[in-house]
């Protein structure tokens, strides 16, 4: 069993849900001595094609996935886990930051991982179906387990709904 959480991989954006995740990953790992990886996803932005230009253009931008970006987003990336896994018995760590789609990311990193710890925003509805969920795609399609961590807003205004309904 301890086996299982010997290499955690965990999907950060930035959020308060990310840093969440990111405990309860360093929590698991360090009961098994194991290492957190710590992965943060740059979307490739390339410019629209195919519409009409308002004047003439004779150059696109580049793609917005320097090497300076990357690097900067490494540091940010760094400096925010070796806060959050600061103090004796947490587990070792490595921060990757990489382009490209996040869902696929994700699931390259995967390969070597025997976790998956991540944060999810809650959506639900229209806004869910417009704009889809990252979590819900790793959690079907992910080669090892994955563990989702709720936001806590959602949990508290579920568990007054069912008080609420318990009293009727």
């Amino acid at each position: 069993m301890r086996a299982l959480f010997r290499r955690v991989l965990v999907p950060h954006d930035f959020s308060p849900h990310a840093t969440r995740a990111l405990r309860v990953a360093a929590e698991l790992a360090a009961g098994a001595k194991g290492r957190v990886i710590v992965l943060h996803a740059i979307p490739e932005v390339y410019p629209v094609v195919g519409l009409p230009p308002a004047g003439p253009i004779g150059w696109y931008p580049p793609p917005i996935s320097s090497p300076e970006l990357v690097a900067a987003e490494r540091r940010r990336l760094e400096t925010l886990v070796g806060r959050e896994l600061s103090g004796r018995g947490r587990p070792r760590f490595e921060c990757r930051v990489v382009t490209g789609d996040a869902f696929q990311c994700i699931l390259d990193a995967a390969r070597g991982a025997s976790l998956i710890v991540m944060g999810t925003l809650g959506r639900s509805g229209l806004p869910h179906l417009l704009l889809g969920s990252v979590a819900e795609k790793v959690v079907r399609h992910a080669p090892v387990p994955v563990l989702t961590i709720r936001p806590r807003v959602l949990a508290r205004a579920r568990a007054r709904r069912r008080r609420s309904a318990r009293r009727r």
